[in-house]
């Protein structure tokens, strides 16, 4: 008898470890909703034109498809960028918006860690320019990376990287050009997953 009650212990015990963990696996008709703080670097590297850094509040809503796929649209407040070079000093607010493609490696799998990289595409809205400076708003392809700890089912602890290839046009004091900010995105926050 007292086999049977250590039996039952174990293989009751061995259960609820199991079915905690599969409740952390991400799995096809989750939804996946994101928040936190990110901070926005554009290239450096932009010729004669020197735009600055920002911090804004981000967010995003994903829908698995599957047990490793999932669909993402993403955005954030808005980044605002001085820029300055010769001839040029001006600011203007930048805001992307994101659909992404994302694939989870280890989704479905019974992982603490849940890694994810994605693509798709970016239009960035541009405002709140300076007095004569016009920043066209533009299309870009994307590319983001990161990861989810698990806390517990429903909570996960994010970090994420992202770049797009974002060249708008613009126009300042009878100058035209292009101002390649290729911004590099970097930032982190909790993913909730119902």
């Amino acid at each position: 008898m007292t086999q049977l009650k250590s039996l039952s212990a174990i293989l009751l015990a061995g259960g609820l470890v199991a079915a905690s963990q599969a409740a952390l696996a991400y799995e096809a008709g989750d939804v996946l909703i994101r928040g936190g703080y990110a901070k926005s670097q554009p290239d450096s590297d932009n010729g004669s034109v020197d735009i600055g850094d920002d911090s804004a509040f981000v967010g995003s809503v994903g829908y698995m498809l599957h047990d490793k796929v999932g669909v993402t649209l993403g955005g954030s407040d808005k980044f605002e960028h001085s820029l300055t070079g010769p001839g040029l000093d001006a600011s203007v607010d930048s805001q992307p918006i994101d659909l992404m493609v994302e694939y989870y490696p280890l989704g479905g799998l019974n992982s603490r860690v849940q890694p994810y990289a994605g693509v798709g595409v970016n239009y960035t809205r541009f405002s709140g320019e300076s007095s004569g400076l016009n920043v066209d708003n533009t299309w870009a392809p994307k590319g983001e990376v990161g990861v989810d700890l698990v806390v517990t089912k429903n909570l996960s602890l994010n970090g994420f990287a992202s770049y797009a290839n974002v060249d708008p046009d613009y126009s300042y004091a009878g100058n035209s050009g292009e101002l390649d900010t290729d911004p590099v995105i970097v930032g982190g926050g909790v993913t909730l997953n119902f």
